[in-house]
């Protein structure tokens, strides 16, 4: 079974000032001649960590690695002015004209590869290829699967921790009544909400309990950038229209795709990988059949990284 590449630093790290009052950190590391690929983290607000460098051979990839508006090493820290889909989309292009690369390949998983999907269908021409794992499509269902009634039935016992900071009155809207919180002016009420939203999804996210994965998610510097710009994201729709990730599926028959979907995905559920799946059947599809959502689950882990050395193998001969 396939491991993580060996811990590496960056070669440079960079502030990118993309307006709004926006200033995005990004890095780059392994090969400045290999193939570039473009690391685009999930949440959104959840931000980028050293280890996600090492899904790729750095003898082979140009690994670029950026925090979304609001999160990791980006600041304004939690900001929700002027922060939205489009706005990301467009923070992408800035960063692929910052390192001059012509096209790269999207590698995102949860938020990630929903964002992967929505900036690949806007700029088909600057996308090599995509991994994406966790299928996220953001649709109503969706998230109130996770966040209001689906998950629930199968942790209940987390759950009554996520509901508690909510009255007991308003747990009929639990999308709308945490986003009040989030927002509030009430320091000790916002944080309480963050960490009780970002410890669920900790909770929820892997197959078997990872305690290590569930205190990154309650790091209170983590919990409120992701509570917050998830629910924000969220109350909005993601930005999206209805549906719109699968009704433009068509529109990216020709790049190459790979789907890693862990059977047990209790965040995401499958159903969401089968979907893109059938819009996109040119697609690879990876059922990994003992995992969840996490990136760094075995199986997951193991699957993604032979999928970034086939392609890069593939990038060689071509």
């Amino acid at each position: 079974m396939r491991t993580l590449y060996a811990e590496l630093k960056p070669n440079s790290t960079d502030w990118l000032e993309v307006g709004d009052g926006h200033r995005l950190y990004t890095e780059e590391s392994g090969n400045s001649e290999g193939v570039p690929v473009l690391f685009i983290h999930g949440g959104p607000g959840g931000g980028c960590s050293p280890d996600h460098r090492r899904f790729f051979d750095p003898e082979r990839y140009r690994i670029i690695l950026f925090d979304q508006r609001g999160c990791g090493h980006s600041t304004p820290h939690g900001s929700l002015e002027n922060n939205t889909t489009q706005t990301l989309i467009s923070d992408i292009e800035l960063i692929r004209e910052h390192y001059a690369v012509d096209k790269w390949l999207l590698f995102g998983g949860s938020w990630g590869s929903t964002l992967s999907l929505a900036y690949a269908q806007a700029h088909p021409n600057r996308v090599l290829g995509m991994i994406l794992r966790g299928i996220f499509l953001c649709r109503k269902r969706d998230i109130d699967w996770f966040y209001q009634d689906g998950a629930s039935h199968i942790f209940p016992d987390y759950w009554q921790e996520y509901i508690a900071p909510i009255d007991p009155q308003n747990r009929g809207k639990m999308l709308e009544s945490y986003y009040t919180a989030l927002t509030s002016e009430n320091e000790i009420a916002r944080m309480a909400a963050a960490k009780a939203w970002s410890i669920w999804e900790g909770r929820c996210s892997t197959l078997h309990p990872n305690p290590h994965l569930v205190e990154h998610f309650a790091e209170p510097h983590v919990a409120l950038a992701m509570a917050r710009i998830e629910a924000h994201y969220f109350i909005n729709d993601a930005f999206l229209e209805k549906n719109e990730l699968l009704e433009k599926a068509d529109t990216l028959a020709s790049i190459p795709t790979w789907i890693v979907h862990g059977r047990y995905d209790m965040v995401c559920p499958i159903e969401q990988a089968h979907l893109l799946h059938t819009a996109m059947p040119h697609a690879q599809l990876n059922i990994i059949r003992d995992a969840g959502h996490s990136a760094f689950e075995p199986g997951i882990t193991d699957c993604l990284v032979r999928i970034t050395d086939e392609f890069a193998g593939l990038e060689q001969d071509a």
